[in-house]
């Protein structure tokens, strides 16, 4: 049976979904919609599919196994869980959320739905990570260190703090995510602005950050960091992390080229590389669709949510220049 899929957000992140929606076995696109209804026409007419500017009609009128949602994150929640009401499967653009209750309900969503959701968190799905929990074992982690530099396409809903959460939200979630991942729950965290400018973008009076630096503090007694740098056209990209735990070293290339991990665990050297981790994230996604088994899930709604936790800790961080406690994980 062939899997037939929709998308809503046709935008920039929309370039790499719809061909690997294209390109995956036994799946179809067969609507788009935007709240540009030409973008979504641009998609949409050459495979001869509807376009849609409201995503309700979408939902109303076309039977969906799957929809992607890659819309800013202040709208995330509304298809989200209407579609997982439906019993619809979700690959969700990160973060979860613009805010931690609007994540709470779609977490809740996804907690009551048959189907299932997946948190698109590229690096929580590559093969670094599995080698890198291998590699430490029960080795304590004591230090994380996140660099993340780099141009970035200066989408109107970026830049505007209020739908996509600036660099916390949109680059340094991410590193949230992977160092969650490896070292465990994150309990305070600080972080700080810088006042150069790096990046040609129309500023605002609440303009977002080009130089950012978070801190997290983390359960198991390990500190972590994470530096952000929204540089010009044209410079380098460079995304990596550093894990330092006990008697263990280890230095990951997470993109755009390379994806490696290099260092050593006791006597253990570690030198190994794999693909972009993007084309395993949404293959595991159909793997789960298909088959109905939402542990072969890389990441959940509820594991989103407290990496959302995390990030909005930084915002308040941000905003009041002190270290701020992260709330704890809600009840179900």
């Amino acid at each position: 049976m062939t899997l037939r899929v929709g998308i809503i957000g046709a935008g920039w992140i929309a370039q790499r979904h719809v061909p690997a929606i294209d390109g995956a076995d036994g799946a179809s696109l067969v609507a788009v919609c935007d709240a540009d209804v030409s973008r979504a026409r641009a998609i949409a007419d050459p495979r001869g599919i509807p376009a849609y500017r409201e995503w309700e009609e979408m939902l109303d009128r076309e039977a969906l196994d799957a929809l992607w949602v890659c819309v800013p994150p202040l709208f995330h929640s509304g298809p989200t869980v209407a579609a997982l009401e439906l019993g619809t499967h979700v690959y969700l653009e990160k973060p979860l959320a613009r805010s931690v209750p609007e994540g709470e309900k779609i977490a809740a969503a996804a907690r009551r739905s048959s189907a299932v959701c997946m948190v698109g968190y590229q690096w929580h799905a590559s093969e670094l990570l599995d080698v890198v929990r291998a590699a430490l074992g029960e080795r304590r982690v004591g230090m994380l260190i996140g660099r993340n530099y780099g141009p970035a396409a200066a989408r109107a809903w970026v830049i505007d703090r209020r739908q996509g959460g600036g660099q916390i939200l949109e680059r340094g979630s991410h590193h949230i995510d992977l160092q969650r991942a490896i070292a465990g729950e994150i309990v305070a965290v600080e972080a700080r602005e810088g006042s150069v400018e790096l990046a040609s973008h129309e500023r605002t009076g609440d303009s977002i950050e080009d130089v950012l630096a978070l801190v997290f503090h983390f359960a198991g007694g390990g500190l972590g960091t994470v530096n952000l740098a929204w540089t010009a056209e044209g410079q380098p990209e460079l995304y990596a992390l550093d894990v330092i735990g006990q008697d263990s070293s280890i230095w990951l290339e997470l993109g755009p080229v390379k994806f490696r991990a290099l260092g050593r665990a006791g006597a253990e050297e570690i030198n190994v590389s794999y693909g972009d981790p993007f084309h395993r994230s949404v293959g595991r996604f159909f793997d789960a669709v298909r088959t109905g088994d939402g542990a072969r899930i890389f990441c959940t709604p509820e594991d989103a949510l407290e990496t959302l936790r995390v990030a909005v800790a930084c915002e308040e961080a941000l905003a009041a220049g002190s270290r701020i406690e992260v709330s704890a994980q809600a009840q179900a």
